[in-house]
């Protein structure tokens, strides 16, 4: 398995912890990675995905709410909706990594971590994402 996918995984467990306890983030970081012996390459992706994600967060949850029809965040599980955040996160905000490998991992991970119907509910709504962001970027405002 790739330092990214490592990466993408542990925040995506990490998430899913502070779901219960989102108070101290930075300190929680520090403890699960203390915690665990990982390479410096994914300790550092690890924690520019969670920082992200958290500093980011009401953005990203309203384009979540904003493209998954008839669909709350409260409505989804804990682990389809820390994947999206994840998979938005890497769409709109870490500008190294091409669109198709953010929605290919998130979908990869969903496969391997959510529900059967999991992959097919998290590609459609980061396509629909990328291809609005497409959109505003071809069309920007005058």
């Amino acid at each position: 398995m790739g330092k990214r996918r490592s990466s993408r995984e542990l925040s995506l467990k990490f998430l899913y912890q502070v779901e219960f306890d989102d108070e101290d983030i930075e300190g929680q970081i520090d403890r699960f990675i203390e915690g665990n012996r990982y390479q410096p390459e994914v300790s550092e992706y690890l924690r520019q995905l969670v920082t992200t994600v958290r500093s980011h967060m009401k953005e990203i949850d309203s384009l979540i709410e904003k493209f998954s029809q008839h669909w709350t965040l409260d409505r989804m599980t804990l682990i389809d909706r820390n994947i999206l955040r994840l998979g938005v996160c890497e769409l709109l905000h870490i500008s190294d990594v091409p669109a198709k490998v953010a929605i290919n991992e998130a979908v990869d991970i969903a496969k391997r971590y959510g529900s059967e119907e999991s992959p097919d509910f998290i590609n459609g709504i980061l396509d629909k994402i990328y291809k609005e962001g497409r959109k505003d970027l071809a069309h920007p405002p005058i």
